[in-house]
């Protein structure tokens, strides 16, 4: 199973991050993620066997108690992108508010699961919601442009749960089914 641990966006700001998507029509060389799939990762796990599952939710249970925090509210909005400007992988738009707890709930995870063998993430965590991945550069002006001129408002959500989220590639893109979800509360 490939799984990752996420934050999902509710279905009622799929449509503002589709709108801001619109935005970068004719940028060539970019693949856009699915609206309705848009969430923030909190730890990518990889291929994990079947038989890990029990054990990585129970750290997982552990890892929300650990990080306390409680139902918190996210505003979701501004540009940015990964690694920089220059050089353009992916786009994205982050938490304005909110950030703080997406962290502390990112730090608990990690500890969790680094300690039943997952690999470390390499990077600093920046809580964000990937808008699209850039495959090739033709369109990076456009895309360099939008970024430093625009400061969207996606839209708040509270967050209560955090998803055990597994991802089928299929031709048509990337499809995401929860597998176990975390209360908060």
């Amino acid at each position: 199973m490939r799984l990752f641990v996420s934050v999902d966006l509710p279905d009622d700001l799929a449509d503002a991050v589709d709108d801001l998507q619109d935005e970068f029509t004719g940028a060539s060389g970019l693949n856009f993620t699915d609206p309705r799939q848009a969430h923030v990762t909190l730890k990518f796990l990889g291929e994990v066997d079947e038989s890990r599952v029990p054990d990585l939710e129970r750290e997982l249970e552990a890892a929300v108690a650990d990080a306390a925090v409680e139902p918190f509210t996210v505003r979701y909005g501004g540009l940015g992108v990964f690694p920089s400007l220059d050089y353009i992988s992916v786009i994205w738009f982050g938490a304005e508010t909110g950030g703080e707890e997406l962290t502390r709930l990112h730090e608990a995870v990690e500890d969790r699961t680094t300690a039943m063998g997952f690999e470390e993430e390499s990077h600093d965590f920046t809580p964000h919601v990937t808008l699209a991945r850039m495959e090739h550069g033709g369109g990076k002006e456009q895309v360099q442009e939008l970024v430093r001129e625009r400061d969207p408002t996606i839209g708040e959500m509270t967050v209560e749960e955090i998803h055990l989220t597994e991802s089928v590639r299929t031709d048509a893109g990337p499809i995401y089914s929860t597998v176990e979800s975390f209360s908060l509360e």
